[in-house]
């Protein structure tokens, strides 16, 4: 049994790394309040936004939130992946991942890690948000029931995918590309149809927003705050589009990761 684990995933190696990242998290307070402070200034921002269309447009006053509800599940995209991502780059400004690649910790162990504290990241940043939402804005996030796991699960597996492939990108190129960590998800919000319906698109670009699994998602909570009715159609399409995303990612990462090797770039890290 103990040969299997050994050929196989550790789960201590993984809980090792998670561990790393969480006392690395706690030891600065700035890197905790960040986590805090965006999120709850976007809830606050688009929140009054939304009481004053409220109040102005009797679309909006019938829509349930929409804004809201978008600004969250937009957070929960944006975060998933940042989180994933901020991850990978502690390791790259320690100069630390040519030491984690020679030690027996496998890239698949090393990508699940990230993953897992990518959420804890997401829950220390968005529970402040809901709770601001539920007592400032009368907006309760549970209040979509059982689709909203539908609704997080193809957001953060989506934020995954994005995570492992510009970790990739970061890993092969050094920290001269960094800024696609944060610019890759703002890139794909006019596409992702964040705040409006795939209609509002011209009629050539519409084909490639339904190509991005969080279309599918805004698409479906819009339905479910101004009709009242659950996509299921639309949920299948996304999990679908996200698991061919995920596999392509993950062999992305591992042929960058490969070719940083080769190249040397895993050692150096710089600019």
């Amino acid at each position: 049994m103990s040969a299997v684990v050994h050929r196989g995933i550790a789960p201590h190696r993984i809980g090792a790394m998670i561990l790393r990242y969480w006392y690395l998290l706690l030891s600065s307070w700035p890197r905790l309040l960040e986590l805090v402070y965006w999120p709850a200034l976007q809830i606050v921002t688009w929140g009054f936004l939304q009481n004053y269309i409220s109040q102005n447009a009797g679309f909006f006053a019938q829509a349930g939130g929409t804004l809201i509800g978008a600004v969250i599940l937009w957070d929960i995209l944006f975060r998933g992946q940042l989180g994933f991502s901020i991850s990978f780059l502690e390791e790259m400004w320690a100069r630390n991942l040519g030491n984690l690649m020679m030690s027996p910790l496998k890239p698949i162990e090393f990508l699940i890690a990230l993953m897992i504290m990518s959420l804890i990241r997401l829950a220390i940043g968005i529970v402040p948000m809901l709770a601001l939402a539920t007592f400032m804005f009368d907006f309760n996030l549970f209040g979509f029931g059982l689709p909203l796991v539908a609704f997080f699960c193809n957001l953060i597996f989506t934020g995954w995918s994005l995570g492992i492939f510009v970790s990739g990108l970061v890993l092969r190129n050094g920290l001269g590309a960094e800024s696609i960590v944060w610019t890759v998800m703002f890139g794909l919000m006019p596409l992702a149809c964040v705040y409006y319906p795939v209609t509002v698109l011209p009629h050539w670009l519409q084909y490639v927003a339904w190509t991005l699994p969080p279309t599918y998602v805004f698409e479906g909570m819009r339905a479910l705050l101004i009709e009242h009715v659950f996509r299921p159609d639309l949920m299948f399409y996304a999990l679908l589009i996200n698991a061919v995303l995920f596999a392509a990612s993950f062999m992305s990462f591992i042929w960058l990761l490969n070719s940083a090797r080769r190249h040397g770039s895993l050692i150096q890290g710089g600019e």
